[in-house]
């Protein structure tokens, strides 16, 4: 009797994954990111999407100004296997924009995912990987529904807090209270 072969799946480091860019065999026009050593394609960006990264960019960028960065739709590395491409993502600020080394779990304050088509994928997979890096907030924005998700306290794969908030209410990243969103203002 023979053995029965079962295969694996390979995953992609993070190293490698920037090995094939270094070669073009990925580029900007891929539209993929590294979500647990997969390469994931991302979704489309629609125009209420778009408006909602756009408002939130404003929003955030005015009001963090020497204190955090916005870094917007560009990686963060969560090693050893993810590269996520977060809508945008709050920073501790750093004089060279992270221009030494991409940024890592330890530099993030805050992610927010907008998601217009996404939503089972932000709030599954995504909410994990984040929560699993201890990534310490994090944001859904339900284009859709016009409201944000608010997680906060991440243990393993989880969030222990999570705060639904509508139109009419106003919230702050918890490690900038200074910092105020309308959530209304953010969907125009």
């Amino acid at each position: 009797m023979s053995a029965v072969f079962t295969p694996t799946r390979y995953k992609l480091s993070v190293d490698y994954y920037h090995k094939l860019g270094e070669a073009g065999v990925l580029t900007e026009e891929s539209r993929v990111e590294l979500i647990e050593g997969e390469l994931i394609e991302m979704a489309p960006i629609g125009s209420r999407h778009a408006a909602a990264v756009s408002c939130l960019h404003e929003l955030l960028h005015e009001q963090c100004r020497g204190t955090a960065l916005v870094w917007q739709q560009n990686p963060i590395v969560l090693r050893p296997r993810s590269e996520p491409q977060p809508d945008p993502a709050l920073l501790k600020h750093r004089a060279d924009h992270y221009a030494g080394a991409l940024p890592g779990a330890s530099d993030v304050l805050l992610v927010i995912a907008v998601s217009d088509t996404s939503l089972e994928y932000d709030r599954g997979e995504k909410l994990r990987l984040y929560a699993a890096h201890g990534i310490p907030e994090y944001w859904v924005v339900d284009a859709q529904a016009e409201r944000i998700e608010v997680y906060c306290d991440p243990d393993a794969n989880n969030y222990a807090r999570k705060l639904d908030t509508g139109v009419d209410e106003t919230i702050s990243p918890r490690a900038l209270p200074q910092v105020k969103v309308q959530v209304g203002k953010v969907f125009g």
